[in-house]
């Protein structure tokens, strides 16, 4: 991967709906050379998908919460095919130290963040939870 497909990512990234002709414009690249660059990253697996970013607004009134959780390791396999069918969240992370996951929850309100952890809470093998509330997002990428 060169600097042209990494600018190419780069600008992916920003809007996954960019046409290839404006892409093209953005990079000094023919269009052909550009869909062909992107044919590419997507048969190598460096590009598996786009997705959509939130509108500022929308995203500001979101609720977000990180959950540590620990569980008991014979139940693992079971307990994260439970927490991928929740629709609040969004990230789960393997984490070294007292916990085992970190989970990352983004709701509409604090009720539904509040069912979700009761949920999480009533996974079988689940042994603790901590959860923290974002207050503010310094930075994003």
């Amino acid at each position: 991967m060169d600097q042209k497909d990494k600018d190419i990512i780069d600008l992916l990234r920003k809007n996954g709906r960019e046409s290839t002709t404006m892409l093209a414009r953005k990079l000094k690249l023919s269009r052909s050379t550009v869909q062909d660059r992107i044919t590419r990253l997507e048969e190598k697996n460096v590009i598996t998908g786009y997705t959509v970013r939130f509108n500022e607004d929308f995203a500001r009134r979101q609720i977000s919460a990180h959950v540590m959780m620990s569980q008991k390791p014979k139940y693992a396999d079971q307990i994260f095919a439970h927490l991928k069918k929740i629709p609040q969240i969004r990230s789960i992370y393997t984490v070294s130290g007292i916990y085992d996951l970190i989970i990352l929850i983004k709701a509409e309100t604090t009720e539904e963040i509040d069912q979700t952890l009761d949920n999480i809470g009533r996974l079988e093998g689940v042994e603790k939870t901590a959860s923290s509330i974002v207050l503010s997002t310094k930075f994003e990428n």
